[in-house]
């Protein structure tokens, strides 16, 4: 998530093998392939907003289906440490077709780093781990999050620099 949230660099660069797909309203939606998998990247400076309150509201899971109209249910199953979550993703028939009728159990690790850069990484549990936790639903097909997170990074003037990375394994059975 570090490597990929590195700000210093700027467009696209030819050695990092990210390749922007857009850039609109200050906000860039880059790909990078890596085998026969997608990482797809967005990346954006909020003014007036500090880090601690993007992920504040980044992370709200239990108002998150006021942002993200695909998502069913969003809920924690168990706090293993105050930066450690384990959470249920579901996301219904409506769905885009990616994450369509599909439910994902992640774990969810936040650090704040020295400099003030927060840092919140989400990835699916080992299935065994998950099915014990949280039984599959008969209707949904268990997703695999390879990778997915935020790096908000602190900038002058109570300003952030947002970087999120998502790595989705779309398959029939998990």
């Amino acid at each position: 998530l570090l490597a990929a949230s590195d700000t210093n660099r700027s467009g696209n660069s030819n050695n990092d093998g990210w390749k922007v797909l857009t850039l609109d309203n200050g906000v860039e939606i880059s790909k990078r392939r890596s085998g026969s998998l997608h990482t797809f990247r967005s990346r954006w400076v909020l003014r007036s907003v500090s880090p601690q309150q993007f992920i504040t509201v980044a992370n709200a899971i239990d108002a998150a289906k006021q942002w993200d109209s695909d998502l069913v249910e969003a809920r924690y199953i168990k706090e293993i440490e105050d930066n450690l979550s384990i959470i249920r993703l579901r996301f219904g028939d409506n769905s885009k077709p990616l994450f369509r009728n599909r439910e994902f159990i992640v774990y969810e690790r936040r650090q704040t780093m020295e400099d003030g850069t927060v840092v919140v990484a989400v990835a699916s549990l080992p299935k065994e781990i998950a099915a014990g936790l949280h039984p599959k639903q008969n209707n949904s097909i268990r997703g695999l999050l390879l990778q997915s997170g935020w790096v908000v990074e602190k900038l002058e003037d109570n300003s952030c620099a947002v970087t999120y990375v998502v790595q989705v394994c779309i398959i029939l059975k998990y």
